[in-house]
């Protein structure tokens, strides 16, 4: 049915510019003999085909295209029957006898811009005639065209200031008139579309309707274009005139369509100036209105206007345009009982853009926008659109995009309570565009209750939320994120050495709920910067045990111990044994042998009870002999405990080689050129090559190493 409706169409759009050129060819042979009658005759055939009632707007503008073309050329011709001497008044007249009412109309209109132009007669009137016989055309396509053309012949002979047809008696009043009276019929043709015909074929109308709205909108266009139509002139008569047709109509298409024109067509200037007026035109709207598009619409144009030069901005508060907008929201939410979530959200995100871009000192305008924002979604629990999840995304990117400061957002009370209504995944984003934020700007937060809120921002990756499991996130991007929270860390800094131990338990308190599959990337950033922090209490004047209650190396050690305990249940044995040993080596480095002694100890038993893959038993016995070689805190006692206990491991090695190579590395903790205490070349030797044990030729790094190493003694 659709098939055959369309070769229809085709054959009756066909037909009419057949007919049409065949009329068009015999005006123009009527045109060349100065034939003025035939011309009328033929150009009335001609503009006959426009009665159709067949074909779609599309196809219809078609033919209205091949008709304005010969009118064209119709109008140059009545300017040179003029100049021969006929009367523009007799033309006038002539053309109005003309069979049918719609070739008439149109040749009126050619004939009335010739009249206008010759200037006999006032342009107001002319217009005047012309805009009131054109509603003698009630049909809602062919009235459309017939307005349009109107519209388009007239526009450069409105009496507008500083226009040729600006005389005493027509004023810009009169320019306005016209294209405003011309406008108010064209929408109530417009209009009448939506009501004609069965009800099956409403999204066919609408369709139709969609495809005539650009004429309509024209008529605002023009408008704009007056150079009379100042800001009083329009706050005063155009703005209210247009409003009151387009509240009236009570058409959804038109109603928003024709709001989205007022804001596109007319400065921005008119707009600040007339916001109130503007925004009180919204809540009428019928309730089907996509306002939150063209409210936003407006807001970004405002934006934009606020941005193009700091010289507007005192215009903005001397209107209280933040207060306006605000207030124009909450009733149109008020009004709009049902308004989907994402409407209310995307009318906050751009609310919120145009505060940043107006008011970027006023924290306290962007709090409130966020705080309206949490009460409306305060009703809805998590939002599960995900068109209103990434306008959420949106809203809260905004103020880090604008400020590259995470410190100043945290300063908004109402951020993190907007985040609590996004899902798990939508809070990872949301905290993956934060730290990002923080490394680009490479912002520093230096103090223990920022970081605490700054992690409660982050929650989402630094552990699992609604009880997601993180068995079911892609492993890469698992290890990206965590990643991403390990360079945060690292970040984080202080000179203030107590502010700094306070930052280093907030971090630890968060990232000690991440579970085990997180601890491996969250543990060693956090052990490294607490490393860093005991490098600074190191200072020759500080006392290692501190006054009580103050930060010491020791107390720090201490949380250290705790946290790298967390890794047993991982596990994560090899991790831990590392990070037991670096802090060894920073012990050493603080001169406290007890605390040395401990964490040797806590490496060994890790040795004894969690590691058991024989290739990892090598590297972990040659991280336990170089960093033993490096200590110089050790008294002899407990050097000799821990050396011959280094030597028994190695011992103990699965493979004959692996054994050679750890007892041969034993060997150097000896023998320590800088520690003279450290230099028993006898207890080397006899480590290295023992004539006591039986001797097979395993030639190591030039040594001739025994093979059986049951019968080793100290």
């Amino acid at each position: 049915m659709m098939v055959d409706g369309v070769e229809d169409e085709e054959k009756w759009l066909a037909a009419g510019i057949a007919g049409l050129q065949q009329n068009a060819f015999y005006m123009h042979r009527a045109l060349d003999s100065n034939n003025l009658r035939d011309a009328l005759k033929y150009s009335a055939q001609m503009l006959s085909e426009l009665r159709t009632s067949k074909l779609s707007p599309q196809k219809y503008y078609q033919l209205y295209m091949r008709a304005f073309d010969e009118l064209r050329k119709l109008e140059m011709f009545f300017k040179e029957e003029t100049r021969r001497g006929c009367s523009i008044i007799d033309l006038y007249e002539l053309v109005q006898h003309a069979g049918n009412i719609l070739p008439r109309l149109y040749l009126l209109c050619t004939v009335g811009s010739v009249y206008i132009k010759s200037k006999e007669a006032p342009a107001k009137d002319v217009l005047k005639d012309l805009v009131e016989m054109c509603r003698g055309i009630q049909h809602p396509v062919r009235g459309l065209f017939l307005r349009s053309y109107l519209s388009q012949i007239s526009r450069d002979k409105l009496p507008d200031i500083g226009s040729e047809y600006e005389g005493d008696a027509d004023t810009v009043n009169d320019a306005m008139e016209f294209v405003l009276q011309n406008f108010t019929e064209m929408n109530k043709l417009w209009v009448r579309m939506q009501h004609q015909g069965p009800a099956r074929e409403k999204d066919k109308r609408e369709k139709e309707r969609s495809e005539l709205r650009d004429l309509v909108g024209k008529n605002l266009h023009v408008l704009s274009q007056i150079e009379g139509v100042d800001l009083d002139t329009y706050k005063e008569t155009v703005l209210p005139r247009v409003l009151e047709q387009v509240v009236n109509c009570k058409d959804e298409i038109a109603q928003c369509y024709l709001m989205d024109c007022i804001i596109q067509v007319f400065p921005d200037e008119y707009h600040l100036q007339t916001l109130e007026i503007l925004l009180g035109a919204f809540p009428q709207l019928q309730p089907s209105v996509d306002i939150k598009t063209v409210l936003s619409r407006l807001m970004e144009r405002l934006s934009n206007y606020a941005a193009s030069s700091t010289e507007v901005l005192p215009e903005f508060l001397q209107v209280e345009a933040f207060s306006k907008l605000n207030n124009a929201i909450g009733k149109v939410i008020e009004a709009q009982a049902d308004m989907p979530i994402l409407g209310a959200v995307t009318l906050y995100s751009s609310l919120l853009t145009f505060t940043l871009h107006v008011h970027p000192d006023r924290l306290d305008y962007a709090d409130q926008v966020l705080g309206a924002c949490v009460k409306k979604l305060s009703g809805e629990g998590k939002l599960e659109d995900n068109r209103a999840t990434k306008q959420i995304v949106a809203l809260l990117s905004a103020p880090l995009d604008k400020y590259n400061d995470i410190v100043t957002v945290l300063k908004l009370s109402n951020y993190p309570s907007v985040m609590e209504y996004v899902d798990s995944e939508t809070n990872k984003v949301m905290a993956m565009v934060i730290i990002q934020s923080i490394m680009k700007n490479n912002t520093q937060i230096s103090t223990a209750d920022k970081v605490g809120a700054l992690f409660e921002l982050i929650k989402g990756l630094i552990r699992d939320l609604d009880g997601a499991a993180h068995d079911q996130v892609d492993e890469d991007d698992f290890k990206e994120e965590q990643n991403s929270v390990a360079r945060l860390i690292q970040m984080l800094q202080n000179d203030d050495t107590e502010e700094m131990f306070k930052i280093i338990c907030t971090v630890r308190k968060h990232i000690l709920t991440g579970g085990p599959k997180r601890l491996p990337f969250t543990v060693p950033p956090l052990v490294f910067s607490s490393l860093k922090l005991v490098r600074q209490l190191q200072g020759p004047e500080e006392n290692p045990f501190g006054e009580e209650g103050s930060t010491t190396p020791k107390k720090v050690f201490q949380l250290l111990n705790q946290t790298i305990e967390t890794l047993y249940g991982v596990p994560a044995p090899e991790l831990a044994l590392r990070l037991y040993l670096q802090c060894a080596e920073a012990a050493n480095d603080s001169d406290l042998e007890p605390v040395a002694y401990e964490f040797f100890t806590q490496a060994y038993i890790l040795y004894e009870e969690e590691i058991s893959d024989s290739r990892a038993q090598v590297t972990a016995i040659h991280l336990i002999i170089g960093t033993l070689q490096r200590m110089h805190v050790f008294g002899v006692e407990n050097r000799d405990t821990l050396t011959h206990k280094a030597t028994g491991y190695s011992a103990k090695l699965l493979k004959k080689p692996d054994q050679c190579r750890a007892v041969y590395a034993c060997s150097h903790l000896f023998w320590v050129d800088d520690q003279d205490n450290m230099k028993d070349g006898e207890r080397k030797l006899c480590i290295v090559c023992s004539n006591t044990w039986p001797v097979q030729s395993i030639s190591i790094l030039g040594w001739c190493l025994p093979t059986h190493m049951d019968d080793i003694s100290y």
